[in-house]
């Protein structure tokens, strides 16, 4: 099949698993094969956990109520000139007596759920879809575990307010989770149509949050990796309510706004580049940008070949970043100020571009990844750990 009878073949049914790519399926066969003993392993070890969500544990400066997921900001600290007063900011530096176990719990799920659909997609085994769905009706069905469909409180900084547009980026972790229950959506009596509606209605009102809240809207003006997760966010929970105007409109966004206002013409991206953390970040965005152009794209507007009149492009955004992952040293910025002996990861933009760029030595390069790292900030900042629920 060529890319184009592909495109359209996919852009016909929009809001199905999979995700548009040029690869052939030897190569996707390949990679699930190789996926294969990983996957199933940790669904093993997931079996036996049970579903964790916010109301678990009651944040007790939160001033919402048990279902309200809270979190604070990740650089804000005491003031040692007030105590007391309000957090000051030191960017880069993860503050550990923050508030986190909601996120904590949220990654959590994140990490779980989608390695059990993905267990399941491998071996149609119904004890994987079963416990994935638990933890679907966990998170969203059952009034007393849910999350509320809001982020009001994300991201809150002490003394300054209790929540902010940027804590949308919290809910990043679902995106794959998202894409999981699209796949065990033909899992049968495992999950139920009724339950599969029930998350969809989840769905569907956290996105009306996500596209009229002031702390959504706030997040959708953001210019650099914020700005790509929210767009990111959209579109991947419109696709599983089915919503085509809002995936279009992300398509769109990703055109005329991600690309022109953060990528260069050689690929650098230098609202990430600023950052303390320069290499990190600009992995992390470009995850993102990569996981969006795969989903979004459609017959008549293939985000992995756009690029502007003056050659900006994820495609050249990969290019600039590819020599970094490969060889470290070959990292032309500052490095990180922490974690930066820790990267890089199994980088997904490597897998989704090596797709749809027929690019082999970057399925190569992404092969030859750690797939499961154990840093708790690493794990934060990668949001996409299982190919096969996407090719």
């Amino acid at each position: 099949m060529d890319r184009r009878t592909l495109l359209t073949a996919l852009a016909l049914a929009p809001f199905t698993a999979g995700a548009v790519s040029a690869a052939s399926e030897p190569d996707r066969e390949a990679i699930r094969q190789r996926e294969r003993p990983r996957v199933v392993a940790a669904a093993n070890r997931f079996l036996s956990l049970r579903p964790t969500t916010v109301t678990a544990r009651r944040a007790t400066r939160s001033p919402g109520r048990a279902h309200d997921y809270y979190s604070e900001g990740d650089y804000w600290w005491p003031d040692p000139e007030r105590p007391g007063g309000p957090y000051i900011r030191r960017d880069g530096y993860s503050n550990p007596d923050r508030f986190d176990e909601h996120r904590q719990a949220l990654i959590s799920f994140s990490v779980q759920m989608p390695t059990l659909a993905a267990a399941w997609q491998l071996t149609a085994d119904p004890r994987y879809a079963r416990h994935a769905a638990e933890h679907l009706d966990a998170w969203f069905v059952n009034p007393a575990t849910c999350m509320a469909p809001n982020l009001d409180h994300a991201q809150a900084i002490i003394g300054v307010n209790t929540g902010r547009g940027i804590g949308v980026i919290d809910t990043l972790h679902l995106v794959e989770v998202a894409q999981a229950a699209l796949v065990l959506q033909r899992a049968g009596s495992a999950y139920p149509a009724a339950q599969g509606a029930a998350v969809r209605q989840w769905f569907a009102r956290y996105l009306e949050w996500l596209t009229t809240s002031p702390n959504g809207l706030d997040e959708s003006d953001e210019k650099n990796n914020h700005g790509s997760c929210y767009a990111l966010q959209v579109a991947a929970f419109a696709r599983l309510v089915r919503d085509r105007k809002l995936v279009m409109a992300q398509a769109r966004s990703f055109r005329e706004v991600l690309i022109p206002n953060q990528v260069e013409a050689d690929g650098r991206q230098p609202l990430e580049l600023a950052r303390t953390k320069p290499y990190s970040y600009s992995l992390f965005n470009l995850d993102v940008l990569s996981t969006l152009a795969t989903i979004a794209s459609s017959a008549d507007d293939d985000l992995w070949h756009f690029a502007t009149a003056d050659g900006r492009g994820l495609a050249k955004a990969l290019a600039y970043m590819a020599p970094a992952i490969a060889d470290k040293r070959r990292w032309p910025a500052k490095p990180d100020v922490e974690f930066f002996d820790k990267l890089p990861v199994r980088q997904v933009s490597l897998l989704f571009g090596g797709l749809a760029l027929g690019r082999s030595d970057y399925l190569k390069l992404w092969q030859g990844l750690d797939a499961d790292p154990e840093t708790p900030e690493i794990i934060r900042n990668f949001p996409i750990r299982q190919p096969v629920l996407w090719i």
